[in-house]
């Protein structure tokens, strides 16, 4: 298992990546993903924020990264901190405890970066994915309403999000 930066010819597997999640959000929840910008994940993959688990040459997940998150972090986004954004896990690979994998990934990561905390949100209040990452290390914050959503993906806007930060020492 490889953890690397997603490049440019990765963008159809994403957004394949990206579709299949989607569906299955459709069937459990009332708030789903967007059909996202291509420019969005180009300018990922050119910043190097945007990140894959090869394993046996295969793509088995893909999330993005940021140092900075304003528009839902708001006062906290002052805070030294690691974002991540959109995993999004080939069905091949399921149950491989992949999610595990990119928060070890990610307590390195944010240590080398001198950051503090690591930081997800999701869309709504899902119970299971609450419990999902608290099993995970995270903290849940609690809900938020979205003041100003302009310019992120379509599924932020008018939305409350679960927010979750796990500190490291």
């Amino acid at each position: 298992m490889d953890i690397k930066n997603s490049l440019t010819e990765d963008i159809n597997e994403i957004f394949r990546l990206y579709k299949i999640a989607t569906d299955f959000q459709k069937t459990r929840f009332t708030v789903h993903w967007p059909e996202f910008e291509r420019s969005l994940v180009e300018t990922e993959i050119a910043e190097n924020r945007q990140w894959k688990i090869l394993i046996d040459n295969k793509i088995a997940c893909v999330w993005a990264t940021t140092f900075n998150d304003p528009q839902i972090w708001e006062e906290r986004n002052n805070d030294p901190a690691l974002y991540i954004h959109r995993i999004a896990t080939n069905p091949d690979f399921r149950g491989q405890n992949l999610v595990g994998h990119i928060i070890e990934w990610a307590k390195q990561y944010a240590f080398d970066n001198k950051k503090k905390f690591i930081r997800m949100d999701t869309v709504g209040d899902n119970p299971g994915l609450i419990s999902y990452y608290s099993k995970c290390g995270f903290d849940f914050l609690g809900l938020l309403k979205l003041q100003n959503t302009e310019g992120l993906p379509a599924h932020y806007d008018n939305a409350t999000v679960s927010l979750f930060q796990m500190t490291l020492n």
